[in-house]
């Protein structure tokens, strides 16, 4: 996402009502996949989820931006397929699994860890030096994690809970490769097809493990089918189409809030509507998390402004040349952070 908005609007108002929207819509999601797997098998769950909000996506922007010379090439959609199945089957499908298991503001902050793992892994696959900031951020995010695995008053599933860290991960390691291979242009398309192709995955992986022979259309609740229907539609397709709207009106560093306020609205969605306990391990452990997430995100922040002041009337033409090429690399960066197809 770039540093300063590329658009402008005559209702400056509307763009935070976007960002609003991005913090609850994805904050609520968490809560969407506990209640949806109650009685829905959980890949089967959420293939079909992003199938079928791939599938509405797509039918909305394909036929404007992915035909004639915008039409994805092979190798865009080859690309394409390996962020899907890194970000939304290893990542999402993963996590819907621990779900069953965990409750949803406990997951909500595992997964808010993301940040610190994309920065980590993009260290080590552009071999860039490891800061002072990232290793703070690493430790405190392992250790909120612990806290919360294993902290005072901890019931936690300790497999599915590893299951979700192991998720993040991924979903990180997606993010940092979406970054480095070509995909198509527009935006929504790239959202559209990655979850038309995780949908399928995710599918085939339920039939492969025996999904289909645990599902029963009569069980399901409807509790189950309400969580369903809101990560398809307020989740993956009306909180995506506002996170878009809101990265191209508002300053980066106020798009980047969502990072830590997401898994603050998971834990209280999860308090107030599902019941679950807000112990001292959930609340001490994701505070430490978030921190955190606030180190990385807010530290990105603050060396951009003293990037820029230090720039101030400096006339060294090869210095201007450096600060450009790093506010490029900046954009590239930032841009692959946008979470494909939100949580």
């Amino acid at each position: 996402m770039p540093p300063e908005p590329i658009l402008k609007t005559a209702r400056p108002l509307l763009p935070w009502l976007a960002l609003v929207t991005v913090w609850i819509f994805w904050g609520s999601t968490y809560l969407g996949i506990r209640a949806a797997v109650d009685t829905i098998p959980p890949l089967l769950m959420a293939g079909f989820r992003y199938l079928l909000a791939g599938a509405v996506m797509f039918a909305v922007v394909g036929p404007r931006h992915a035909r004639g010379e915008q039409r994805p090439t092979r190798r865009q959609l080859g690309s394409v397929t390996v962020v899907a199945v890194l970000m939304l089957v290893c990542g999402n499908g993963l996590l819907s699994v621990g779900e069953v298991h965990l409750d949803s503001g406990l997951a909500a902050l595992i997964v808010a860890t993301v940040p610190v793992w994309m920065v980590l892994v993009n260290a080590a696959v552009t071999r860039t030096r490891i800061t002072l900031t990232m290793v703070l951020a690493l430790l405190l995010g392992t250790t909120g994690v612990a806290v919360l695995m294993g902290g005072p008053g901890s019931e936690v599933h300790v497999g599915a809970a590893a299951l979700v860290v192991f998720a993040s991960l991924c979903w990180a390691t997606g993010s940092v490769q979406a970054r480095r291979v070509t995909l198509p242009k527009h935006p929504l398309v790239v959202t559209a097809l990655e979850m038309l192709v995780g949908g399928v995955v995710l599918i085939v992986l339920g039939a492969l493990t025996g999904e289909f022979a645990r599902l029963d259309l009569g069980a399901v609740s409807g509790r189950s089918l309400v969580g369903f229907l809101w990560l398809v539609v307020a989740g993956s397709m009306l909180a995506f189409t506002a996170y878009v709207y809101a990265n191209a009106t508002l300053p980066n560093d106020a798009v980047a809030t969502y990072a830590y306020v997401n898994p603050v609205v998971a834990v209280a969605l999860g308090a107030l509507i599902d019941g679950e306990a807000l112990s001292v391990n959930v609340l001490l452990g994701g505070a430490v998390i978030v921190s955190a997430v606030v180190l990385i995100v807010g530290g990105k922040a603050l060396t951009r402004r003293l990037g820029r002041r230090s720039g101030k009337g400096d006339g060294d033409s090869v210095r201007t040349d450096e600060r450009a090429e790093e506010r490029a690399e900046q954009r590239t960066e930032e841009r692959a952070e946008s979470p494909s197809g939100g949580r």
